[in-house]
Formats: structure tokens, C-alpha cells, sequence
């Protein structure tokens, strides 16, 4: 079972900061979920409210801000000074970093709240730009965003994001829509959805995996991967069980 870090490490730094996927990376896990959005000059960021507020010492729309305006803000700055300041990175800035390690990305497409104009577009020529075709997974909410993807990358795959009012047969959605994976929310999954993938050839990524009870539901269901804030203590419970 492959293990995804929700945000990076983010049960323990900063979410979707520099700082967060890469003290990820040295867990061990398979790979990296993060989110990213526009700015108002059309800059590909990472972080996941479409509002700074909650992540951040700003307030306003990820879009209202340019990208040197974003800069400004702290996004460590829920944690009462331990990590002192981190920026919200770029999507470049991350593809620059983990081009240098074996981890595959799950990027998701922000575009359920907002729809952003060009960001599937300017995500994918990131992915390019850094030869990451091989090591990516897209994924959104609004699937109509992963459609578009499958059509200007069908060598990518994409996964269809839900939220915890799963499909009743999951399977049969993605194999007919041509999604790769199914991401369902943990809290509704039954072993029947599960059973419904892998009678289409439909690997699970769940989210968000954050209690022994369910990481330990999903091993003996079988699932493909979870996405936890807690990247290491699932890669290790894992390893463990080999």
C-alpha cells in the first residue's frame, strides 16, 4: 500500500510548504498530494483554500493577489513562530525540487470554487517543462478539469476526487469517463465502492488517513494508497506489516 503526504507533512510543518514535502520526502513515502491555484498575474501556486486566512497571516482570494503580493505572506504562520517563515511556493519552484527525487505527485486542480481560467493548461506545461510526465497523478474535484487533462495528456493519469458522498459504483464511473484512480473521502467508503474498483482495474487513493482504525480498514480492504498528514507513521506501520 502506497503512502501519499496530504499537503506534504503536514500533520507535523506548515501544509503545502518547501518545508512540508521535503521533510516528507525523508520519511520514505511514495509520493506528494498538493493543491494548486492562480494568482491575479496567472502564477501556478500551491496551497489549498481558495482564501489565505486560514493557512496564512493575510486575508483576501488566492486570485485577488500577484504573486509578489503572496510572497509577502507567511503560511507557517498558524504555528506560533516554530517554524518561523515560509512562503507559499510556486508550482515551479516544487517541480525544480522533486524532479531530484523518485516521489510521484498527486497534483490537484483547484477549480471547484473558482474556475480558473488556464490552470490545467499552465499545470500541465510545468509538468513538461521538468519531464514529469511519468511521476504525476492528476486529480480534482470538478471533473470536468481531469477530463480536460485526459485530453491534452492521456499519458497521464487522473483520479476522480470525491467528497464523503461517494458513488455507489465507482468503478464503473471511472472506467466509463476514463479516470484512472478513484479518490474517495474515507469516512463513506464502504468495502463495497472497494470491491466496485477492483472489478474495473480502478486503484483507491483514500483520503484523509489519519487513525490506525482506518489505515488498518484500508490494508485489509486492499486499497492502492491512502493520503495521510502523517506520512511516516503509515509508511512505517506498513513496513512493518511486510
Amino acid at each position: 500500500m502506497k503512502v501519499y503526504a496530504h499537503r506534504g507533512y503536514s500533520g507535523r510543518y506548515p501544509e503545502n510548504t518547501m518545508l512540508a514535502f521535503k521533510e516528507a520526502e525523508k520519511t520514505g513515502c511514495y509520493g506528494i498530494e498538493l493543491d494548486v491555484q492562480l494568482t491575479k498575474d496567472g502564477e501556478v501556486v500551491i496551497i489549498h483554500d481558495e482564501r489565505v486566512d486560514r493557512t496564512t497571516d493575510g486575508t483576501g482570494w488566492v486570485r485577488d493577489f500577484t504573486l509578489e503580493e503572496l510572497k509577502k505572506l507567511n503560511a507557517a504562520a498558524v504555528w506560533n513562530g516554530k517554524y518561523g517563515f515560509e512562503p507559499i511556493p510556486t508550482l515551479e519552484e516544487y517541480c525544480r525540487w522533486v524532479k531530484d527525487t523518485d516521489m510521484v505527485t498527486n497534483i490537484e486542480i483547484k477549480s471547484g470554487v473558482y474556475y480558473y481560467e488556464e490552470l490545467e493548461e499552465k499545470t500541465l506545461a510545468l509538468v513538461k517543462k521538468y519531464s514529469l510526465e511519468k511521476r504525476i497523478v492528476f486529480s480534482s474535484f470538478l471533473h470536468s478539469s481531469i477530463t480536460l487533462l485526459r485530453k491534452l495528456a492521456p499519458e497521464i493519469p487522473c483520479g476522480a476526487l470525491v467528497e464523503y458522498n461517494d458513488l455507489g459504483n465507482p468503478g464503473y464511473y471511472c472506467e466509463k469517463f476514463d479516470f484512472q484512480y478513484y479518490h474517495p473521502g474515507v469516512k463513506a467508503l464502504t468495502e463495497e465502492m472497494v470491491k466496485s474498483c477492483k472489478e474495473h482495474g480502478i486503484p483507491l487513493n483514500v483520503w484523509t488517513i489519519n487513525d490506525m482504525g482506518a489505515l488498518e480498514q484500508m490494508y485489509e480492504w486492499g486499497v492502492e494508497g491512502v493520503i495521510s498528514n502523517y506520512p511516516g507513521v503509515c509508511k512505517g506501520w506498513i513496513d512493518s506489516k511486510k
